[in-house]
């Protein structure tokens, strides 16, 4: 019985995923782009990421303990960039994509533009929505997160994180659309590099904030379905044309 019941629930997600697949191919087939259905990753509670704990003990005057290993650090590497994993992993910016679909098992979509559609918005915070999206010879990491900023209501925070340096991240422009019931909100902004910090960067507010009530007047029987654009800037391109 107990078998029955584990196969059983796994075949009723897996029909769950593929309707809701089924709808969203339905609703942007028209407009040619490709959709991708994320599923939320839920953690029960956030590990403080190393950064943040790096910026909270330099605000309170207090350096970070000292490892031995620190000493023969090597700046090049990054931390593990997948927001609600506790990972110890650090890398090269080269070797950042293979780790987050291998270890992570983070989708990824080709094209200049795509649908991020995701489901289960009614889980309590703090849960995570990811993907890679790539576009224009480099890699994105889109991260949708629902976070209680203040106690007791929750935000959704929309990002896009390109995987390499900031000076390579100012040569994109990347827009978010939500678009429903004759409603329609853009965001757009330049990406922020991998190598800041998600937290930072929703902590700051420079991305696309949604309240509740707002999330709800674009979702669609819990899933929020998300345009996603990437460009080159006007600079990068007029110093090519140069």
């Amino acid at each position: 019985m107990l078998f029955f019941t584990q196969c059983f629930g796994a075949v009723l997600d897996l029909i769950h995923l593929r309707f809701q697949h089924y709808k969203a191919k339905r609703v942007f087939s028209a407009a040619g782009q490709l959709v991708c259905v994320v599923s939320p990753t839920h953690s029960l509670k956030y590990a403080p990421t190393l950064c943040a704990a790096a910026q909270t003990s330099t605000e309170q005057g207090i350096l970070p303990p000292c490892h031995h290993h620190e000493a023969v650090h090597d700046p090049q590497l990054v931390p593990c960039m997948c927001p609600l994993f506790s990972c110890p992993w650090e890398g090269h910016l080269e070797v950042v994509v293979s780790h987050l679909r291998q270890t992570h098992h983070i989708n990824i979509l080709q094209g200049a533009e795509i649908v991020f559609l995701a489901t289960d918005m009614h889980l309590p915070a703090p849960t995570d929505w990811i993907i890679m999206h790539s576009c224009l010879g480099h890699q994105f990491l889109l991260v949708l997160r629902k976070q209680e900023k203040y106690e007791g209501h929750p935000q959704f925070f929309a990002t896009m994180m390109l995987i390499g340096t900031p000076t390579q991240a100012d040569n994109f422009t990347y827009r978010l659309e939500l678009n429903r019931n004759q409603r329609r909100l853009k965001w757009e902004a330049t990406p922020r590099s991998v190598l800041e910090c998600v937290d930072s960067v929703i902590s700051d507010g420079d991305c696309l904030v949604l309240n509740t009530s707002l999330a709800q007047l674009f979702s669609d029987n819990g899933s929020l379905a998300i345009g996603i654009a990437i460009t080159t800037s006007k600079v990068h391109n007029s110093e090519t044309e140069m």
